[in-house]
C-alpha cells in the first residue's frame, strides 16, 4: 500500500483526540504503515486537505481520524477531487496504482462513529489500524444533497436526518455539562415538549410521489444515527441505493415509544413508519420548514426544497472484507 495521509482532528471528542495523538503515531508505526499526519486547524480544513491529497497522486489512502464530522469533510474533499479529475478515476480508487483516487480510511478518535459502524470499521483503535494495515477495500456509495444552505451540493457518507433528530441534535449541542447519549436524551425530551412539529412534505422517489405530515425523515446510506438509533438496520453502503425511514405524525406519547423502537431497529413494525429504497428523493415543504443534517453536520434550520441522490461506488473504503462483500465484488 502506498503512503497513507492521516487527516487528524485534534479537537474531536472535546479535545481527547489530541491527547491520543502520540498513541496513534506509535500504533501506526508498530503496524508498519507508511504515513504522514496533518492536523486540521478549523472547520472545513479537512475538505481542502483531502482534495489536495487526492489530486497529488501520492497517497494510496486518505484517513479521516476523528468522528463523523471529520469523515464527512474528508468525503467531501475526495469527491470534490473526483469531480475535478473525472469519474473514471474512481474505478481505481484505493487500488494502489499510480494516478488512482486514494481510498478512504477511518480511525475512530471522535465522539460519534456512526459512519464507521455502517461500513464495518472497528471503533477500537488497534483493531482499526490492523484493518488499515491489511489494506482491503470495497466500494462505497456516496450521497449528494442539494438544497438548504448548500444549493451547490454537499456529499454525505452515512445519512441525512430531516426534522426531529436534527432539532434534537441542536438542543443536545447547547448542553455544556451533559455529553454523549445523555445529552441526546435531554435534547429529545426538550424537542418533544417545545419543538414538536410535523410539516407537510411532498415526497418524490424513483417509484412514488405522495404528501405526508412527517416528524422525521431518515435518508440513509449507513445504518445508525445518534450513536444508538438504527434508522436503517438493513442498509448497505455498496448497494447503489439509499434506505428511507419516514415517520408520520405520532402523538408525543407515541413518539417516546417510537424512539425505543429506533434503538432496537424495529420501528418498521409501527403504523407510523414507512420504509423503502431509492436512488434519489426530493422533499418539498408544503407547510412549515425542514431542519436538516447530513452526517451530523447542519445543512439548514428551515429548508423548503431538498434533492438527494445516491452515487454508486463513488469511492473505495478500507475495511474488513467479509465473505458477503467478496461475493458481491467488494474485495
Amino acid at each position: 500500500m502506498r503512503i497513507a495521509l492521516v487527516i487528524y482532528n485534534p479537537v474531536a471528542a472535546q479535545g481527547k483526540a489530541g491527547e491520543m495523538l502520540p498513541a496513534v503515531r506509535q500504533a501506526l508505526d508498530g503496524a508498519g504503515i507508511q504515513f504522514e499526519i496533518v492536523q486540521t486547524q478549523h472547520r472545513g480544513h479537512a475538505v481542502d486537505l483531502a482534495d489536495e491529497a487526492a489530486r497529488a497522486g501520492t497517497y494510496g489512502v486518505v484517513v479521516a481520524a476523528g468522528g463523523d464530522g471529520t469523515a464527512n469533510e474528508v468525503i467531501n474533499g475526495l469527491m470534490r477531487a473526483r469531480s475535478a479529475v473525472g469519474d473514471g478515476a474512481a474505478g481505481s480508487a484505493g487500488d494502489g496504482h499510480a494516478g488512482g483516487m486514494p481510498a478512504l480510511g477511518l480511525l475512530c478518535v471522535g465522539r460519534g462513529n456512526d459512519f464507521a459502524h455502517g461500513v464495518g470499521v472497528p471503533h477500537d483503535l488497534d483493531q482499526a489500524i490492523s484493518v488499515l494495515a491489511a489494506g482491503d477495500t470495497r466500494p462505497l456509495d456516496v450521497g449528494l444533497l442539494h438544497g438548504g444552505d448548500y444549493p451547490e451540493g454537499r456529499y454525505f457518507g452515512n445519512g441525512i436526518g430531516v426534522g426531529f433528530d436534527t432539532i434534537v441534535g441542536f438542543e443536545a449541542a447547547k448542553l455544556k455539562r451533559v455529553r454523549g447519549f445523555a445529552a441526546y436524551l435531554v435534547g429529545a425530551i426538550k424537542t418533544l415538549l417545545f419543538y414538536y412539529e410535523t410539516p407537510l412534505l411532498d415526497i418524490s422517489t424513483d417509484s412514488d410521489a405522495f404528501s405526508r405530515e412527517c416528524i422525521l425523515v431518515s435518508i440513509m446510506n449507513g445504518r445508525r444515527l445518534g450513536g444508538a438509533f438504527f434508522m436503517a438496520p438493513e442498509a448497505r453502503t455498496d448497494d447503489g441505493v439509499l434506505d428511507l425511514c419516514i415517520a408520520g405524525a405520532p402523538r408525543r406519547g407515541e413518539m417516546l415509544g417510537l424512539l425505543l423502537k429506533y434503538m432496537k431497529g424495529t420501528q418498521a413494525t409501527s403504523s407510523h413508519i414507512m420504509t423503502g429504497r431509492t436512488r434519489g428523493i426530493r422533499l418539498v415543504a408544503r407547510t412549515g420548514a425542514m431542519a436538516v443534517h447530513a452526517d451530523g453536520e447542519t445543512i439548514c434550520t428551515a429548508g423548503t426544497d431538498l434533492a438527494i441522490q445516491c452515487i454508486p461506488s463513488a469511492l473505495r473504503i478500507v475495511t474488513r472484507v467479509t465473505e458477503a462483500t467478496a461475493e458481491t465484488g467488494g474485495a
